[in-house]
């Protein structure tokens, strides 16, 4: 049974943005060795999150697991996200989709964030 991934995302008007998000899938689908890792938006910029389970079906996904790509467990996490699979089940009924967890804290984003303090500090000429 073929398994897609589908990264949701917020979405934001500056296209850059958007592109890192497609940039952190494309890095997934190496590392995991899916053949379906898409990336959708939750606001301002397309695909929506619709689309891409849309896409995902379209590529032979018979299940999807749908991941939030935000940071914090807010109010899209909690309730937006589990309002757009139920939307989808109406749509696929005989699809299997599930949600993972956000991001949230974790070790490696503090590494990130070290790594990206270091850099700061070394451009500023601060150590």
């Amino acid at each position: 049974m073929k398994t897609a991934i589908l990264m949701m995302a917020h979405g934001s008007r500056i296209i850059e943005a958007n592109d890192s998000a497609r940039e952190v899938a494309a890095i997934v689908k190496e590392m995991t060795g899916f053949e379906i890792v898409e990336v959708a938006f939750r606001e301002l910029h397309h695909p929506n999150i619709q689309n891409g389970i849309d896409t995902c079906v379209a590529k032979g996904a018979r299940r999807i697991l749908l991941m939030p790509y935000f940071l914090f467990m807010g109010a899209h996490v909690q309730h937006d996200l589990p309002e757009e699979i139920a939307e989808a089940r109406k749509r696929y009924p005989d699809l299997i989709m599930e949600m993972g967890s956000h991001l949230g804290a974790h070790r490696k984003l503090a590494e990130i964030e070290s790594e990206r303090i270091g850099e700061a500090l070394d451009r500023l000429g601060w150590r």
